[in-house]
């Protein structure tokens, strides 16, 4: 389930020319956890290109929010960042996104928080901008900066959701840990089985078993492990034990 802060966060699209470029954003989106998302003028829209590239986040641009004016869509927002490549007069003091992700997500406490991406080609004009109460800009390359729209989505839904949620992943599932007396009946096993192959011999035995207590010690086994690992060496005593001496 999304954070409460993501669901009080809405993407602007602003003159978006092309109808991929929105369903593509709306897979960014959805893909983070974010679903609200508003269409300012958009050229193409409803549009199957669209549809295509959302790539499952279909529901996305069906709730999407199709308005006139960037004014309409930061209606009732109480905080709304404008995305910027470069730093503009009119624009303030410019934030990096990870700042401007935190930020928000913060603001969301008190209401709707709106993140505003302007045109593939030229961004947000400086009007635009001043409408914004912030502008943030993404610290990319500055030989090369060139994201496309998606692509700069993807990258402030990211902050956002690891403002949101941190970066926590789901971690694997553990199973039962060895025991101590399963550990050194394996390393005896082993040894029994390393001698019968003449791998070990008990007169020279230099720093094997030390080398394998530490192997398995680093590796954290567990109950099922050892278990196999005894069916192995079990396996290769029966093999040993048919063999013509």
């Amino acid at each position: 389930m999304p954070a409460p802060a993501l669901g009080r966060i809405r993407i602007v699209l602003v003159e978006t020319s092309l109808a991929a470029n929105i369903g593509a954003a709306a897979r960014a989106m959805l893909t983070m956890g974010l679903t609200r998302l508003a269409l300012v003028r958009p050229k193409h829209f409803p549009h199957a290109d669209a549809t295509a590239l959302a790539a499952g986040a279909t529901h996305v641009l069906e709730r999407a929010r199709v308005v006139d004016t960037l004014d309409e869509a930061l209606e009732g927002s109480v905080l709304s960042v404008a995305m910027t490549a470069r730093s503009r007069k009119f624009a303030g003091r410019v934030l990096p996104l990870r700042d401007a992700a935190a930020r928000a997500v913060a603001a969301t406490v008190g209401g709707d928080v709106a993140f505003v991406f302007g045109t593939e080609m030229s961004g947000l004009s400086n009007e635009q901008l001043l409408r914004c109460t912030h502008a943030a800009t993404i610290a990319a390359n500055p030989e090369y900066g060139s994201l496309n729209l998606a692509a700069a989505v993807q990258v402030a839904t990211w902050e956002l959701r690891m403002a949101a949620v941190g970066g926590d992943v789901p971690e694997a599932r553990r199973f039962a840990t060895a025991t101590h007396d399963e550990i050194e009946a394996l390393y005896a096993h082993a040894l029994a089985t390393l001698r019968t192959l003449g791998f070990y011999d008990p007169e020279r035995p230099r720093r094997l078993m030390t080398r394998l207590r530490r192997l398995f010690s680093r590796s954290g086994l567990e109950h099922e492990e050892v278990n196999i690992l005894r069916g192995v060496l079990a396996r290769i005593d029966d093999v040993c034990a048919r063999e013509p001496r």
